[in-house]
């Protein structure tokens, strides 16, 4: 749990050579609203395109798969907007 996702994030944007600019989609799996909510605000990220179906809190979280639902759940939203980069997060715990 807690901002674990934040670093991580900026390291992978960092190494994929893009910015959060570029995102059209992020999926974080949110172990709690406020937790999202920090991490979201720290790599100032805009609310509209972050789980835009919902995340763990509204799909819930399915035992062990929780990191192929999020990564599949940014590939269909892509898909379905037209969108080019995605970004699929997990939290720590």
């Amino acid at each position: 749990m807690g901002i674990g996702p934040v670093p991580a994030s900026r390291k992978a944007l960092a190494r994929a050579g893009i910015g959060v600019g570029d995102l059209s989609v992020v999926e974080i799996n949110e172990a709690f609203a406020s937790q999202a909510v920090a991490c979201l605000r720290a790599l100032e990220i805009p609310e509209d395109i972050v789980n835009p179906d919902g995340g763990a809190i509204a799909l819930g979280h399915p035992l062990g798969a929780s990191g192929a639902r999020i990564t599949a759940k940014a590939a269909q939203q892509l898909m379905r907007g037209g969108g080019r980069f995605a970004l699929a997060t997990q939290c720590i715990g």
